[in-house]
Formats: C-alpha cells, sequence, structure tokens
C-alpha cells in the first residue's frame, strides 16, 4: 500500500513538472519578443531624436546662409518657414527670424511691383489697344504674415498693422469707400483669416477677420462663404450683421445687393456692374446655393427689395457705384430669385421697378444677355444652349472679318471651358492667321488642362497628341494622365512616362520649366515605380542646375491669350512640379540619401526648399505618429 502510494506521488510530481515546462517556455518566448520590441522601439527612438538633431542643424545652417541670400523673395520665404520650423524649439530666435523675413518680403514685393507695371507698359504698347494680361506676382507679405500669426497672433497684428501703414502712404489718394472696393491692408487680413479657417482654427481666423467684415466687398462675402463651411451659425450671424449695417448705410447700392446675394444664391461667385453697363466678375469655387435658414433668406429679400425699390437719382447726380444701367442690370439678374422665393407682392413692386429703369437704361444694357448675367441663376443647360445660339447669331450678322474674329473667339472659348471640342473648329474659322495661331494654342492648352481637372485621360491624349501644346505642357499632361491610369493601367500608365521623358528633354536646357518636367516625372514614378524615382531626381538635379531662373517653387502651368478681343490668363498651380513635395517623400524613405541628393543643387534657391522639405518631414514626424 505505502509502495503503490509513493508511485502515485512520483507520478503526480512528474506530471506537473512536464506541465509547468511549456508554460515557462511560452513565457520566456513572449518575453523574448517583448526585448526585441523594445530594443527597436529605442533604437527607433534614437534614431529619430539623432535626424531631429540633424535636421535643427540643417535648418540653423540654412538660416545663416540666408542673411546673405541677395533674391530677396528667396530670403523672406527661407526665413519665415525656418522660423515657423523651429517656433517649438526656439521661440525668440523664430520671432527674429520672422521680422527678418517681413523686411526682405517688403522689398521683394516692391520690385515684383516695379516689374509688372513695366511689364504691363510692353504689352499694352505691343497690342495698340490698351490690352495686357499678367500673372499676379507672389506676395510676399502676406505670406509671412501667414506663418507668424499662425504662431503668434501679437506678431501677427504688428505686421498688419505695419502693412496698413505701408499701402497708406502708398497710395493715400486713391481711397475708394464704395461698397464693392477694399484696401490692400485689409484683402491681407481676410486673407490670413481664411487661411487661418480652412486649417481647422475658427476662432483665430474670426479674430483677424472681425475688425473688417464691416466692408461689403467681394472678399468680405467670400470669407464669411468659406466660413459657413466650417462654422454655419458664426457665418450666418456676421452675414445678418452685414445685412444690418448695409441697410443703414447711405452707400448701400444696387452692388451691395448683388454681393450680399452671392452669398446665399451663388457663394464663391460675384459679379458687380459698372455704370456704363459692363461687369467685373470673380469666381473661386463651388456656386451650390448655401443652406440657409428661411428667416436668413426672408431677411436678404427685403433688403434686398428696399434698395433696389429706392427711386434713383437725378440725371448727372448718381453717386453709386453702379448708375441707372447697373442698377437695370443687377435687378434683371436677380429678377428670377425674386420670382422664386419672395412673396408676391414684393415682386410684382420690382418687375414694376424694371420696367420704369427700362426706359432709362442704354440700348447695350437692355440687349445685354451673357453667361455672367445669368450664371448661378437661372438653369445651366438652357442658359448655356441660349449663349451658345446668341453668339452664334452674332456671328452670322457680324458685318466685318475683325469682329467675326472677335466672335468666333468669344464661342471657342466658351466651348473650350465645357470640355466641348468643336471649340478647336471655331478657331479655325478666324480669318487672321496669327490670331488664328496664338487663339489654338490658348484653346488646346485650356481643354487639356480642362480634361485633367475632369480625369478624362483620353480627350487629354487627343489634345496632347494633336494640339498646339507646348514641350513643357506635354510632358506635364503625359505625366498627369500616367497618374490618372496609375491603378487601373499600369503598362500603359509606364508608355506615358517615357513619353512625358521625352518631351522634357526636348526641352531647352535652360528653360526653368525643364526641370519642372522632370519633377512631375518623379511624383508620377513615386506612384508607378517607386524604385525609380531616385533616377528621375537624378534629371531633375542637372536640369535646375542648367536653369538659372528654376527657383525650385511656385510650379504653374500658365497660358494666356492677349488680342483686341480678348485678354485672358490660365494659371494652374501644380505643387508636383516644386521641389518641396518630392523631397518630402524622398526623405521618409531615406534621409540620408535625400540630404546628400540636395547637395547637389548648385543653386541657393532650389537647394534651401529640398533641406527645408526633408527638414520638416522629420521634425514633424511626431505630429504624424
Amino acid at each position: 500500500m505505502r509502495s503503490r502510494l509513493f508511485t502515485i506521488l512520483t507520478l503526480l510530481l512528474l506530471f506537473s513538472s512536464l506541465a509547468a515546462q511549456p508554460k515557462d517556455a511560452n513565457s520566456a518566448a513572449k518575453n523574448s519578443v517583448a526585448n526585441e520590441k523594445a530594443a527597436r522601439d529605442l533604437e527607433a527612438e534614437r534614431i529619430l531624436k539623432e535626424r531631429r538633431a540633424n535636421a535643427q542643424s540643417l535648418l540653423l545652417n540654412l538660416a545663416a546662409d540666408a542673411r546673405n541670400f541677395k533674391d530677396q523673395t528667396l530670403r523672406a520665404r527661407t526665413q519665415a518657414r525656418i522660423a515657423d520650423a523651429l517656433w517649438g524649439v526656439d521661440r525668440e530666435r523664430s520671432r527674429t527670424m520672422f521680422r527678418s523675413a517681413w523686411d526682405a518680403a517688403e522689398v521683394a514685393d516692391a520690385e515684383s511691383q516695379l516689374r509688372m507695371q513695366e511689364e504691363i507698359k510692353q504689352q499694352q504698347a505691343k497690342t495698340g489697344c490698351g490690352g495686357y494680361v499678367m500673372a499676379s506676382p507672389p506676395d510676399l507679405r502676406r505670406e509671412v504674415l501667414a506663418f507668424a500669426a499662425k504662431r503668434d497672433r501679437a506678431l501677427g497684428e504688428e505686421f498688419l498693422a505695419k502693412f496698413k501703414d505701408q499701402k497708406a502712404r502708398e497710395a493715400a489718394d486713391l481711397k475708394n469707400n464704395r461698397p464693392n472696393s477694399i484696401d490692400e491692408a485689409s484683402s491681407q487680413r481676410l486673407s490670413l483669416a481664411r487661411e487661418l479657417v480652412d486649417a481647422g482654427d475658427v476662432e483665430r481666423g474670426l479674430q483677424f477677420a472681425d475688425p473688417v467684415l464691416g466692408s461689403i466687398n467681394m472678399e468680405s462675402v467670400d470669407f464669411l462663404a468659406h466660413l459657413h463651411e466650417k462654422d454655419a451659425a458664426a457665418a450666418d450671424q456676421r452675414y445678418a450683421a452685414m445685412i444690418a449695417g448695409a441697410r443703414l448705410n447711405p452707400q448701400t447700392d444696387a452692388n451691395t445687393v448683388s454681393l450680399l446675394s452671392s452669398y446665399i444664391f451663388t457663394p464663391h461667385m460675384y459679379i458687380v456692374f459698372n455704370g456704363n453697363g459692363t461687369s467685373s466678375s470673380t469666381r473661386g469655387g463651388s456656386i451650390t446655393p448655401t443652406n440657409v435658414s428661411p428667416e436668413l433668406q426672408a431677411t436678404f429679400l427685403r433688403f434686398a427689395a428696399g434698395i433696389l425699390l429706392r427711386p434713383l437719382a437725378p440725371p448727372g447726380q448718381d453717386q453709386s457705384s453702379s448708375g441707372p444701367d447697373g442698377h437695370y442690370l443687377v435687378m434683371k439678374r436677380l429678377m428670377p430669385l425674386f420670382e422664386q422665393f419672395a412673396p408676391p407682392d414684393m415682386t410684382t413692386a420690382l418687375k414694376a421697378q424694371l420696367e420704369a429703369l427700362s426706359s432709362i437704361a442704354s440700348n447695350a444694357a437692355r440687349e445685354r444677355d451673357d453667361e455672367w448675367l445669368h450664371r448661378g441663376i437661372t438653369p445651366e443647360k438652357k442658359d448655356l444652349a441660349d449663349r451658345e445660339q446668341s453668339l452664334l447669331d452674332q456671328i452670322d450678322r457680324a458685318k466685318t472679318s475683325a469682329e467675326r474674329d472677335r466672335l468666333n473667339l468669344e464661342l471657342a472659348n466658351f466651348l473650350a471651358r465645357r470640355d466641348d471640342l468643336r471649340a478647336r473648329d471655331y478657331v479655325d474659322k478666324i480669318d487672321e492667321s496669327e490670331l488664328r495661331k496664338s487663339s489654338r494654342a490658348y484653346i488646346d492648352a485650356m481643354m487639356a488642362m480642362r480634361a485633367i481637372e475632369m480625369k478624362n485621360p483620353d480627350r487629354a491624349l487627343e489634345i496632347a497628341r494633336t494640339g498646339e501644346l507646348t514641350h513643357f505642357q506635354k510632358a506635364w499632361v503625359f505625366a498627369q494622365t500616367a497618374k490618372l491610369l496609375a491603378k487601373t493601367d499600369r503598362e500603359r500608365a509606364r508608355g506615358l512616362i517615357e513619353d512625358s521623358a521625352g518631351e522634357a528633354r526636348r526641352m531647352e536646357n535652360s528653360d526653368p520649366d525643364r526641370p519642372r518636367a522632370f519633377l512631375a516625372l518623379a511624383n508620377v514614378q513615386a506612384q508607378v515605380n517607386r524604385a525609380g524615382v531616385w533616377d528621375v531626381m537624378g534629371d531633375v538635379i542637372k536640369a535646375a542646375n542648367s536653369a538659372e531662373q528654376f527657383s525650385g517653387e511656385d510650379g504653374q502651368i500658365t497660358f494666356s491669350l492677349v488680342s483686341k478681343g480678348m485678354n485672358s490668363i490660365h494659371q494652374n498651380s501644380s505643387p508636383d512640379l516644386d521641389v518641396a513635395g518630392v523631397f518630402s517623400k524622398l526623405a521618409e524613405e531615406d534621409y540620408d540619401k535625400a540630404v546628400e541628393l540636395a547637395r547637389g543643387f548648385e543653386r541657393e534657391g532650389p537647394r534651401a526648399n529640398a533641406v527645408i522639405a526633408i527638414a520638416r518631414s522629420v521634425l514633424e514626424e511626431k505630429k504624424k505618429n
């Protein structure tokens, strides 16, 4: 019995020992994995700290170099960007750099204005008709202001005050307080406020905007339209205050009504009418009607009717910005809105007023029936068909070849903006050979850009292969089309990359758009063949070092037309054409290799942009994580 008990105890101890072994082994394995992970995390943290220290060192060395940059634009941008990147490390140093950047921006803005005025004079002399088109130069003070205000509100207010004083000294005698005008200091303030709102900082954006929202102009109303997308209640409250102020302002006129109507019915599209029946308009985004309360809409309609039903001043005494013709055209444009939303008695009174004004308005105002008079108000399909037919009728009635050419160009432009290939047919009907040639290049470029915007690769390629595009435009279209096809047809995308590279290599070595073409190519390779990006960057560096005017930023597809019938310029900004974007991607993949690559730039501009992009990719990595 005792022997049997001993045997049982021995077996129990054996089984217990065997059961404990796997548990201990699993525990040891888990500890080993945890230790390895901890070691990897420590190593990653060490590498990150080392790279952050290296990135700060790169920026401080670049800041020292920037003090000696002769290019004031480059100096301002470099110092402002470095100050922004180093704000969390050394705020006093950053404030000093922001102020130095502001000083450089003042000089750069003055120089660019002088160059622009000289270019305008040259174009006016060349055309002989006073026409010109001009790409707006970068506004360096606004850029510096945006960086500074994001970090320090007091510093932002300091720069705004400086800017206001400077503009007052420059143009004290050009002040205009009419409802549709805005001084440059207020414009800067609203532009900065919009950037802050778009970035999600609504409270700070309103702190900058509120002081100038008492004035009614395209920019203040458009700011509220953007604000509505982020904070509808705050935007509607300020819009209601605008209406209340306008009702008491003796300078309020038909153009004030037109501008305020845009907030509700055609946001981001604005039109004002001059006393001679001409108009100024702008469009900056979708014009889908804003979702406001019925009470706010009714408040606007009552206000608008009260202004539009005012008796006009006697002839020669009208001080309004619209005049009789403008007043008539505003009513003609807005009448469909009153018919749809206003009470019947209000609509009846407005129709009677419009009829009375028709006897005072000029023939040109009464006969005016273009797309801007109806855009966003009447159904678009009907409006487009009517507009096309109206132009065709005018072409049939044209008495001279020059008038017919102008109308054919206007119709071609109208159709091109709607991605209609018939636009090229009307260009071919232009009699004057020089105008026909320049118009074909302009219309083809517009349609190619439109096809890319609409994500229509077949249409874009058709125009690129048959149209009058420059090598740069073709390289960009091929690259962008390859990007559109990268996921669905990789083989075809690779072929287009080769086509893009071929167009880039046909460009002159000194052309600043040549390195931009290779940058567009590098960004496509990042999607199609990641390893191929580094090879393309060799072409980027070589092309950049051969193009003295290449700055590494402000990449745009720009095309224009200057004629007696039309002055127009299109600027399509593309981040794919700038140094910063691709170097941010490269730094994330191989930091040390990206730093070494940036050193290959011989000129200050591209090198500075590359270094800042690399440093930011590391300094902002923690935020991403």
